[in-house]
């Protein structure tokens, strides 16, 4: 048989290699769909491909999705599924989210803040209501002496009972019920040796056994309960302008004021005493809070130094303890925030030496028209009160002893020059003030000024 269709030998090989061409060319529309099921996968999947930094996490992705590597080979055409990942992982654009903002972990009550300074200024009430029943200025020495004891004390204790916070709720409450007793009776004690006896001890009592309820009520953060136990004293001054309420209103309120205080912290230290006991939990040295009550000495001995010669400076230093306590902790969450913006330490170190002159200036600057409207020396309030910010501070940060060592050499020179009266005189105080400023903030710069402080 001849013609065009004749076959030769080894012909019908021939015509089968022939047909390999054709038989290619009709299996390519077959890889079309392929590549459309990987762009639909891409496109089903870009969001969590994106954020990938490898193809391995978006094979772990497929892995998680259930892919099985039959549907890898059928239906996506790829031999296995690390293939198929690096195909996935090409297709879509590198895509990184921006990080939410951390949140910030010292971020301040303001309105708990601003009410401590509130409640740090109301007991001055009552001295303005019980005035004119005792001789002020004969009683005054032993009150200030029992004062100055309840501060120094207060600032020992306060640190001792948040130590024992952190234990347990039961021993914090065992360590304030102790040592406000003891407080109250070191300070009337105090008084009494100071005054000779005589009903000024009643007094000073009086003024002990609420300053030691108040810090228990301030520790355990019961602060609008001593708000409400301090309303007598609120209702009785508001009036005096207008209206003079007698000797009995006079005694009675603030007697009132303080049975309430009284109350309202026993209250609170029963129910604290009836949680159960941390098991384990060890006492804290006694040392270790010795630092805090030096400091409330020198403190105390500071402000009743410039209190001598301006009272009023003693209310809004007072008055000005809420704004402070709100700026240590903008202090700290401004810290963390420059944390993570810098990345030297000396880039750190200027942000903390900004962060602290920014801090100082937001503190100083409202008290600079209160020293002026109340007849203060603003040199030295702004001084003062620039020492006990920047001691608290460092304080917040558990540096103890450099602030109480500071600004205990501060209040002895200040107080060996009043006493003796060595020239300059009045200006004593500024000048030791200042100078414990410098030194305080130089102390802050070189301790907290390093990154690991703050880490």
């Amino acid at each position: 048989m001849s013609g065009p269709m004749a076959l030769e030998p080894g012909g019908a090989e021939q015509d089968t290699l022939a047909l390999r061409p054709a038989t290619a060319v009709l299996r390519l529309p077959r890889t079309l769909p392929d590549q459309e099921e990987v762009d639909r996968l891409a496109a089903g999947l870009a969001d969590r491909i994106g954020p990938a930094v490898h193809p391995y996490e978006v094979a772990a992705l497929l892995e998680a999705e259930g892919l099985s590597a039959d549907a890898v080979r059928q239906r996506y055409g790829h031999p296995n599924l690390f293939s198929l990942a690096s195909a996935l992982y090409e297709r879509v654009p590198r895509t990184f989210p921006e990080l939410a903002p951390a949140p910030d972990p010292w971020r301040p009550d303001t309105a708990r803040c601003l009410l401590r300074g509130v409640l740090f200024a109301l007991p001055g009430l009552a001295y303005l209501l019980a005035a004119p029943l005792w001789q002020a200025v004969r009683y005054a020495p032993a009150l200030i002496a029992a004062g100055v004891v309840s501060w120094a004390w207060g600032q020992a204790l306060g640190h001792r009972a948040h130590l024992r916070l952190a234990t347990g709720r039961h021993e914090a409450g065992r360590t304030l019920l102790t040592g406000t007793a003891l407080g109250a009776a070191l300070a009337t004690a105090t008084a009494a040796v100071v005054a000779g006896g005589g009903p000024v001890t009643l007094a000073a009592a009086a003024q002990s056994l609420y300053l030691a309820a108040a810090s228990a009520l301030l520790v355990l953060a019961r602060e609008r309960l001593l708000l409400a136990a301090l309303t007598p004293l609120i209702a009785g001054a508001a009036p005096l302008p207008w209206w003079e309420p007698g000797p009995v209103l006079r005694l009675g309120l603030p007697l009132l004021a303080l049975v309430a205080t009284l109350a309202a912290a026993g209250w609170s230290l029963r129910g604290v005493l009836g949680t159960p006991p941390a098991p384990g939990a060890r006492r804290p040295p006694l040392p270790v809070s010795l630092p805090y009550g030096l400091f409330g000495l020198a403190a105390a001995s500071l402000v009743l130094l410039e209190g001598r010669q301006h009272p009023y400076a003693v209310i809004v230093l007072t008055v000005s303890m809420g704004p402070a306590e709100w700026l240590l902790y903008r202090y700290r969450g401004w810290s963390v925030a420059a944390l993570r913006a810098t990345a030297t330490p000396t880039a750190f170190l200027l942000r903390s030496a900004g962060l602290l002159g920014l801090c100082l200036l937001a503190y100083l600057l409202p008290l600079t028209p209160a020293a002026l409207l109340t007849g203060a020396d603003p040199d030295a309030l702004l001084l003062l009160a620039a020492t006990l910010w920047t001691a608290l501070l460092l304080q917040a940060f558990g540096v103890a002893w450099p602030p109480a060592l500071i600004c205990l050499t501060a209040a002895g020179c200040a107080a060996l020059v009043t006493l003796l009266r060595l020239p300059p005189g009045p200006a004593v105080l500024p000048l030791c003030c200042g100078a414990a400023a410098l030194c305080l903030s130089a102390c802050v710069l070189r301790l907290l000024g390093r990154p690991a402080v703050h880490a």
